[in-house]
């Protein structure tokens, strides 16, 4: 197991991606994060609090998504489904969705389904911490990304939060 991103890196990472939010939005008022559940909640957690560090006088709304009924893969698998926090609506907000990690494409897809039970944003973008390129079955790419690395499909990028720290296997 070779580790992409250690708990300093990693740190440094989510202090970029919060301030690349901020070159883009300087008014975060019009923006709404989403963590997708499970594993985005924790990258998406870590970047609202960074972001509520460099601007602690503005508010922006924060929300949590689950998309397991949205996924295509729903048949074919068993998945537990998880909690949805999203009491806001996403009409004409610039919508950040937030994910670990970016391989196929297929979660952000559904994502993008299941957002729009909330309103029709204004426009969306895609925060990831590893962009898994060349594995894409579907046209997604990340506007903010914290590491890209190229991989064979039998790798797996797995993301540890209690060490903090991003593996590669």
């Amino acid at each position: 197991m070779n580790t992409i991103l250690n708990k300093n890196q990693l740190q440094l990472t989510i202090e970029r991606l919060a301030c690349q939010v901020i070159e883009n939005y300087v008014d975060l008022s019009s923006i709404a994060l989403i963590g997708l559940q499970p594993r985005g909640i924790f990258l998406a957690d870590k970047i609202f609090e960074q972001l509520k560090k460099i601007k602690p006088d503005q508010n922006f709304l924060y929300g949590k998504l689950d998309i397991t009924f949205y996924r295509d893969d729903i048949r074919k698998e068993l998945h537990a489904p998880n909690q949805t926090d999203i009491s806001f609506s996403l009409e004409d907000k610039n919508v950040i969705l937030i994910d670990d990690v970016l391989f196929t494409g297929r979660t952000i897809r559904a994502a993008l389904d299941a957002i729009l039970s909330y309103g029709r944003p204004k426009k969306v973008e895609l925060c990831v911490l590893i962009n898994r390129r060349y594995s894409r079955q579907l046209p997604i790419q990340p506007n903010y990304c914290g590491k890209s690395i190229d991989s064979i499909i039998s790798q797996k990028v797995r993301v540890e939060w209690d060490k903090e720290e991003v593996n590669l296997y």
